[in-house]
């Protein structure tokens, strides 16, 4: 029995959907060194990869049909200072709520949400002093990554001026977007390959209505992003790896040696960077819980809580492809695991399992 509270999932994708680079399927889902894809068309040349990395025995998902869908109705969302209620006197802090990988999926984010009394139904922050953190990754597979940016960044004013927050941290799909935006067709240094953003993006579930309505203001917002952050002797984090370590010896340093990064705007270092937040699994099987403990040795914290790597693949229990009546996988909610010290959030909402909100301290 895996810990963690598990049962069956939500409902299936569309069943009819828009062709994507995704189509054109790579062998494995390359996740230490990043998907590394030709500039050429897939159907021409196939991606290359270097074949000495250590990758998991099963970890597939671009040979899954995830859910993409192509639509242009993408919610535009403002604040409006009026329905914003004033600011609170109260200077305790709420409670203390993080949400895993939302990949475009604003529907199933604004139901969330309002199950657990975060916003009314209006989609408008209705939490008082309650405290938000987002894991990163907003967009890519889903249908509407701008409008989930869009709604997190109205949250983000609403919930300030009520006396709590909403924030959020960079995922590897943030810098993802930010180098197809950037740099394009720009071969960079990957190492295994020719590689550039742009091809890494479209196999990656990048959205067309996502780059077309992408603005200055979205790429300012994900490009000022915090890495990681302690809060309440949480570790939150985006990625399931320990190279973080490799950016500094604090938070402080880590988010700074970041932002510098994406700042001098060197295609090279924004691919190492995206590389290193793309590995995962480093808490998983033997030596997990070790791995966990290097990070919170250094950054503080007793517990690490991230997203990134689905928890269908972290517990090996992903639906049949072949299978006529795919229900998704079975979460129900975060995955506890590495002798407690992890909790995983990501519930696989890109494969029709649940997009996870989930207050904080967790009972076990």
């Amino acid at each position: 029995m895996v810990e963690g509270s598990m049962t069956q999932g939500a409902g299936q994708g569309p069943e009819v959907r828009t062709p994507t680079v995704r189509d054109f399927r790579v062998p494995a889902y390359v996740h230490e060194a990043g998907p590394y894809a030709h500039s050429t068309p897939p159907d021409e040349v196939a991606p290359q990869v270097d074949e000495t990395e250590d990758y998991p025995e099963g970890y597939t998902p671009t040979q899954r049909d995830l859910p993409v869908i192509n639509r242009g109705d993408t919610v535009l969302v403002s604040v409006d200072p009026e329905a914003v209620e004033g600011e609170s006197t109260d200077t305790g802090q709420g409670p203390l709520y993080v949400v895993g990988d939302v990949h475009g999926y604003l529907d199933e984010l604004i139901a969330a949400l309002q199950e657990k009394g975060l916003v009314d139904a209006a989609g408008n922050w209705s939490a008082g002093t309650a405290r938000l953190w987002f894991l990163g990754d907003f967009t890519d597979r889903g249908p509407d990554g701008i409008g989930v940016i869009d709604l997190v960044m109205r949250l983000s004013a609403e919930a300030a001026a009520a006396g709590g927050y909403c924030k959020a941290l960079m995922g590897n799909h943030e810098l993802l977007l930010l180098g197809a935006k950037r740099f394009g067709d720009t071969p960079v240094n990957s190492g295994a390959g020719t590689a550039t953003f742009q091809a890494a993006w479209l196999l990656n579930g990048g959205q067309k209505t996502d780059m077309d309505r992408l603005q200055d203001h979205h790429l300012q917002w994900m490009a000022r992003l915090d890495a990681m952050e302690e809060v309440d002797g949480h570790l939150l984090v985006h990625s399931d790896t320990t190279a973080y370590l490799d950016y500094g010896d604090s938070i402080e340093a880590v988010n700074d040696t970041v932002r510098e990064t994406i700042t001098r705007n060197d295609a090279d270092e924004v691919w190492d960077l995206f590389r290193k937040f793309t590995k995962r699994f480093s808490f998983r099987d033997e030596g997990g819980a070790d791995a966990v403990r290097s990070l919170l040795d250094v950054y503080g914290g007793s517990r690490i809580v991230h997203g990134h790597s689905p928890i269908p693949y972290l517990l090996g229990e992903v639906g049949s492809e072949e299978s006529e009546e795919d229900e998704g996988p079975a979460v129900s909610g975060p995955h506890i695991y590495a002798d407690g010290l992890a909790i995983a959030m990501d519930g696989g909402v890109t494969m029709a399992g649940k997009l996870l909100v989930q207050q904080l301290p967790l009972d076990n």
